[in-house]
């Protein structure tokens, strides 16, 4: 993996363009957002009211598509694991999967549109974290970690990963009882494995990563899609010290990923999307740049 300063995948050069030209998204991605809704991905095909609730879940066979071979290109990774039991509560799918590969596809789309990352906005990569591919990307999104297994080699590889520059975000994140959530527990003893001495820091609005791009200026910004109370914004820094680098954003109680998905569907109101939207492009902004 590059340094943290040239990021894999992405030059120093190609780096600045893709961050050179702020807009107005409330007129910007409003516009994409609009487009997203007239294409809608057959995205209300995927949400039923009777899927969800059903906590246990009877396992199904879940394809993601091929994965594209690394080119230079940005490309989301988002991560694939073993599912815990009890975390196929959605129509059977990995709890890993929920919101493939539309959110990240919706999101690409909108990195393109506000920037010159020229990243991939159809192909999604699905990576293990034990897999060597994973080091040719600076980036990598993983989810409902509730259910998250993980086995050694995984545990060692995300480390290093984290270690060398990589950058993590977790989303999609439910407190304790949360559609069967078994809460934070689960994830915090997964990350002790990973880095006995990581420390959760609450984030503050005033940090680097809410102004990589847009101006985010206040963390209460995202209605809960199906959470009670308000999002929780945890992070993980180099050396559990605040000033140094971020290697893992928390999205916890919330689903920012869930806005993304439903982007093209109309179920939930513009101006509450592009929030979520500002958090996906400072995330991967911030990801790409430290």
């Amino acid at each position: 993996m590059a340094t943290e300063k040239n990021p894999p995948g992405l030059s120093a050069n190609s780096a600045f363009s893709a961050v050179k030209r702020p807009v107005v998204l409330s007129r910007r991605v409003g516009i994409a957002v609009a487009l997203l809704l007239c294409a809608a991905v057959a995205g209300l095909a995927q949400v039923r009211l009777g899927d969800f609730g059903r906590f246990g879940g009877r396992r199904r066979e879940f394809h993601t598509q091929p994965n594209v071979p690394y080119d230079g290109r940005f490309t989301f990774v988002r991560v694939s694991y073993e599912t815990a039991p009890g975390g196929y509560w959605w129509r059977g799918q990995p709890s890993w999967s929920h919101g493939y590969p539309i959110a990240e596809q919706n999101l690409m789309k909108i990195m393109n549109e506000v920037s010159y990352l020229g990243a991939h906005d159809a192909e999604i990569n699905t990576l293990a974290l034990d897999d060597p591919e994973l080091f040719h990307y600076p980036v990598a999104y993983i989810i409902e970690v509730s259910w998250w297994t993980l086995t050694d080699p995984e545990a060692a590889a995300l480390r290093t990963y984290m270690q060398k520059g990589g950058f993590v975000i977790v989303d999609d994140f439910k407190q304790y009882g949360d559609f069967g959530s078994p809460g934070w527990d689960v994830f915090e003893a997964n990350m002790k494995r990973i880095l006995p001495e990581a420390r959760f820091f609450e984030m503050q609005a005033s940090h680097p990563i809410f102004h990589s791009f847009f101006e985010v200026n206040d963390l209460d910004i995202i209605p809960q899609a199906y959470n009670a109370g308000r999002p929780i914004f945890r992070g993980v820094y180099e050396g559990n010290d605040p000033s140094r680098r971020l290697m893992m954003i928390i999205n916890y109680n919330t689903d920012i990923s869930q806005y993304w998905e439903w982007s093209g569907t109309g179920l939930r109101p513009i101006d509450d999307t592009n929030e979520a939207y500002k958090l996906g492009v400072n995330y991967i902004i911030y990801g790409l740049t430290h």
